[in-house]
């Protein structure tokens, strides 16, 4: 068994017991839509390949996407908005680096040294992440929703095979309106849970 400490948005340590590796990622989805995280942001933020960046799943850190007002791609983690910043490629005598793009936002007084970031001139940051080269990995997605509106889970998504028949009765005659969809629940993007 394995065990996952988090840190609750009101700042609480939770621990969580999670059976299997199998299902450690979706644990830190569950909890992480409550804006709990588990563990400090890395130096230099969370390293993820570029090919992630688009539909990267904000839960497993305890982050969700928001847009302000003015339309601006922003992530919201512990109470703090990082901003989108798309960076060129570097080609140079001393360095080379592919294009990326990075979550970042101004340091404060009350970010501890190492977590702080000087750029040119005397203004500090702090990196969230950035999504830099790589080989895309498909378990950092969103999940993608099913009929129900429910994600399917790693332990219980089925391996891919050939459709199986439809076990379903067939339709009742239209004596009786059709049934109004269920409406759909409101997604971590679109809640503000802290």
């Amino acid at each position: 068994m394995l065990h996952i400490e988090f840190t609750t948005d009101l700042g609480a340590r939770v621990t969580v017991d999670v059976e299997s590796p199998a299902q450690l990622l979706d644990t830190q989805r569950q909890y992480g839509r409550l804006g709990w995280t588990s563990g400090d942001v890395p130096s230099g933020g969370y390293q993820f390949p570029l090919e992630n960046e688009a539909d990267f799943d904000w839960t497993l850190i305890g982050a969700r996407r928001w847009t302000s007002p003015d339309g601006e791609e922003l992530v919201i983690h512990r109470g703090h908005a990082y901003r989108r910043r798309e960076l060129e490629a570097v080609d140079s005598r001393k360095m080379k680096l592919p294009a990326a793009v990075k979550y970042s936002r101004g340091a404060k007084s009350t970010d501890p040294e190492h977590v702080r970031e000087k750029s040119d001139g005397e203004f500090e940051y702090v990196t969230l992440a950035i999504f830099r080269g790589g080989k895309r990995q498909d378990r950092y997605a969103t999940p993608r929703q099913n009929a129900q509106g429910a994600q399917p889970t790693q332990a219980s998504r089925p391996a891919p095979q050939a459709a199986a028949p439809s076990t379903r009765p067939a339709p009742q005659a239209a004596t009786r309106p059709a049934p109004r969809p269920a409406p759909v629940a409101a997604s971590a993007d679109d809640e503000t849970p802290f």
